[in-house]
This record gives structure tokens, C-alpha cells and sequence, in this order.
């Protein structure tokens, strides 16, 4: 392992503790986070390298376990730690839902959702369940599948509505070739899902699409 001395000034770490981490380049917050570079190449040229090869710091924090060890100098210890950044990064987003707090708005919903469903390679079918104040019971992830959809089951999504004791439910699923916009499949599903679950009392609140960085609601296009 190796790391050139840099200037003072174009120490990320020290540039972050004196600015902020708002001031560094996505390179440069990727070099505190990888720490050490490779065999010939300084850290800050290893972290140039990963934000190229993988289109940015999205393309990286997603991509998969082989497709990351297949980068030179990486390897299963670079890639847990990145898994595990990302999972604290979506329980920070949780806190607030753990806490009792409701659901207030789309607003709301959309930022859990896009922290949770955001970086997903593969499509990922999930309801939040909502006891009758808007308050989050549980986030479940019901299906998932390859970038091609995922199969969804009205039965088993009415069975674990039901084992939730929800009052309502708000559904979503990613696109992750990053295209938020709503199949007519989604629609017709979204429907399937409302009547089954008005079977049973349990209220469908929305179905949400969530794309790179684009989150659509399907209730406020009036499709639910």
C-alpha cells in the first residue's frame, strides 16, 4: 500500500474538517472513505479510478459484490464497508419512522423511499404498513426480482397487510434502469392490489415509482 504526500491544502481530511464535507469532490470523499491506495497508485488516483469506471459514486455504492472485486485493489473487506455505509445511511432515514412519527405528506414518503429503494440494481416491490394515524408499523421488502420486474402476489401482500394489522398501505418499487415513470402494468397492478385489499378493510394510500433520484406518485396523477 502506498499514499503520495499531498499539500496541506488538498488533504481531503483536512480539507473537510476546515470546510466541511459539502466542499469536497465526490473523489475526494471516496479517498477518505477508502483511506489507503494500491501498489503504485496513491489514493486519491484509486479513488479517480473507481468514480470513472463506475460513472460516479451511484455506480460504486451499487454495484455488486463481483463487479466490485473485479476493480484492482478491492476486494470482499472495501466492499463490506461500503455495504455497511450504506445500510447506516438508511437507518438514519428510518429513525424518524422508528420513533412513531407519521407520514405527513408525499414529501415525507418519497424521501424514505428514495433512501431506501434508490440504489437498488435489481427491481425491489415494498409496502410501508400504516396503522389508522398514518404512523409506520413495519417497511417491507414483499419481492424482488431482476431488472426485467418482479412478480407480486396480491394474496401474500393481503397476508402480510393483515399479520401487520395495518389500517392502510403505501406500496412502491424501483426502477432501476432509473426511469421513474409508471408502467400501464403498474397501474393495473396498483388496482389488483386496492381491491383485494378492500376485501379486507386495509386502505390503499398510494403506489409510489421510485427512479434515479426521481420519485412519481401515483395518487397525485389520480391513478389510485
Amino acid at each position: 500500500m502506498t499514499n503520495a504526500p499531498w499539500p496541506t491544502d488538498e488533504r481531503p481530511r483536512e480539507r473537510l474538517l476546515a470546510h466541511g464535507p459539502g466542499s469536497l469532490s465526490d473523489a475526494e470523499l471516496l479517498a477518505i472513505f477508502l483511506r489507503t491506495g494500491t501498489a503504485g497508485m496513491p489514493v486519491m488516483d484509486l479513488a479517480r479510478h473507481l468514480i470513472d469506471s463506475f460513472a460516479g459514486l451511484r455506480g460504486l455504492m451499487t454495484a455488486s459484490q463481483r463487479q466490485f472485486c473485479e476493480i484492482r485493489g478491492l476486494g470482499t473487506a472495501k466492499y463490506a464497508q461500503v455495504q455497511a455505509a450504506m445500510e447506516m445511511a438508511r437507518r438514519v432515514m428510518d429513525e424518524p419512522l422508528r420513533q412513531g412519527s407519521p407520514l405527513r405528506s408525499p414529501e415525507d414518503t418519497r424521501a424514505y423511499l428514495r433512501s431506501r429503494l434508490g440504489t437498488y440494481p435489481h427491481e425491489v416491490f415494498a409496502a410501508l404498513l400504516l396503522d389508522n394515524r398514518h404512523r409506520v408499523i413495519h417497511y417491507r421488502e414483499l419481492f424482488r426480482g431482476t431488472i426485467d420486474g418482479a412478480a407480486v402476489y396480491p394474496r401474500e401482500v393481503v397476508r402480510q397487510a393483515l399479520e401487520d394489522n395495518a389500517a392502510a398501505v403505501i406500496f412502491a418499487h424501483n426502477h432501476p434502469s432509473g426511469v421513474a415513470e409508471p408502467s400501464q402494468a403498474d397501474i393495473s397492478l396498483t388496482a389488483r392490489l386496492k381491491e383485494a385489499l378492500a376485501l379486507v378493510d386495509i386502505r390503499v394510500l398510494d403506489h409510489m415509482v421510485v427512479g434515479h433520484g426521481e420519485v412519481i406518485s401515483l395518487a397525485e396523477r389520480g391513478l389510485v
